[in-house]
């Protein structure tokens, strides 16, 4: 329940002290924050709503739930313990967040003049037998309805953020599971503030914007414009301009998102969500380099971000993530009976046994890991 919350004041005292460095304030530009917190906290209520009248509706014959069953599933699921964990969560997020763009603002101050750009780009085309990946990009994918489709998704990423977050906080059988989540995508702004001070950069839209010239007008070129004329208003006066938010390297789309793909494995998710989400990091590795956001080695330095995250949100949140290696490996089936709030009892059937296993091994695990661990 400690992690996020550590996480979010360690951000929060290195962002004090580099903004304190450069003469200016710790704030949340257009309370953004703020405005998140309390949309996605509007929507994390009405997430608990749903899960309440889900659980009290699993009793046959019982849709619509009754309200005693309703009263029963809060009372026994959603205890004040619980309630409080999540919202520690959510405010533990969003606190980081709001610290991550006060240190991301700062970086051309501290590091002014200092930029990578060139350096990146020629990797690239190292990389690329002497072209340029996004040209490469738009060659394959074509520069017609396909740009606007990677922008939606591009910006899309501004809704799946927070929504696995709330699912995985209100969802979870377990809550450690989404409090673990949470907690790693709170670190990767702490990582990803890290490495723009580690090498500076703006991206291949802003440092050669005539290889993205071609590409139709879409919500990301006009986010492009805005975002360039707030770094440049900010520069000529940082007490009174938005704080700057153009930094390439590395990629917290690519972080975070590879971050919810392997959580969703290291947990024991479903197949179809863990497709769902290489998918979706697919798509975004794509609308990274295609639209100008970022190099090639702005993407790998985000899955290594991911990685780290998640190593260090589990170190932080000791969440025991072999439970869900257990989850896959037994496999739960209905039988009679009911089982309060959870829905139809079930009972573990251990995969079936090799005929190659030795006399006398160790019997499977038969413990009942698809009910909640009532640490919950």
């Amino acid at each position: 329940m400690i992690a996020g919350p550590l996480v979010a004041f360690v951000t929060v005292v290195a962002a004090l002290l580099t903004t304190d460095a450069v003469g200016l304030p710790l704030r949340d530009p257009d309370h953004v924050a703020a405005l998140y917190l309390g949309l996605v906290g509007f929507g994390v209520v009405m997430l608990v709503g749903l899960d309440i009248a889900v659980r009290a509706g699993r009793h046959p014959g019982s849709f619509p739930p009754s309200r005693a069953a309703m009263r029963r599933v809060r009372r026994e699921r959603w205890t004040l313990g619980r309630g409080l964990a999540v919202g520690s969560a959510l405010i533990g997020f969003y606190v980081t967040y709001m610290a991550y763009r006060n240190l991301k603002s700062v970086v051309p101050l501290l590091r002014p003049g200092e930029l990578f750009d060139r350096q990146l780009a020629d990797l690239d085309r190292s990389m690329f037998g002497g072209n340029d990946p996004g040209a490469l990009l738009h060659t394959l994918l074509g520069t017609g309805v396909q740009t606007h489709f990677l922008s939606a998704a591009y910006v899309a990423f501004i809704v799946f953020l927070p929504l696995t977050i709330g699912i995985a906080l209100v969802f979870s059988r377990d809550l450690h599971a989404g409090l673990f989540y949470t907690t790693a995508q709170s670190i990767n702004w702490g990582l990803g503030a890290a490495s723009y001070f580690l090498l500076p950069s703006l991206g291949p839209v802003y440092a050669d914007p005539t290889a993205f010239a071609n590409l139709p007008a879409s919500e990301v070129t006009h986010l492009q414009s805005v975002l360039l004329d707030q770094r440049l208003d900010f520069l000529r006066d940082p007490a009174t301009g938005t704080p700057q938010s153009i930094a390439g390297f590395a990629s917290l789309h690519i972080s975070m998102s590879f971050t919810a793909a392997v959580a969703a494995h290291l947990l024991g998710l479903g197949r179809p969500l863990k497709i769902a989400l290489w998918i979706w990091f697919a798509v975004t590795s794509a609308n990274t380099i295609y639209l100008g956001w970022h190099y090639v080695l702005d993407d790998v330095a985000g899955v290594v971000l991911g990685a780290t995250a998640l190593v260090l949100a589990g170190a932080l949140s000791g969440v025991d993530l072999r439970a869900g290696r257990r989850r896959r490996a037994v496999r739960p089936v209905r039988t009679s009976g009911w089982d309060g709030a959870r829905g139809p009892a079930t009972r573990p059937v251990a995969p079936p046994r090799s005929s190659e296993s030795l006399p006398g091994s160790a019997a499977p695990d038969s413990r009942d890991v698809s009910a909640p661990s009532g640490r919950g």
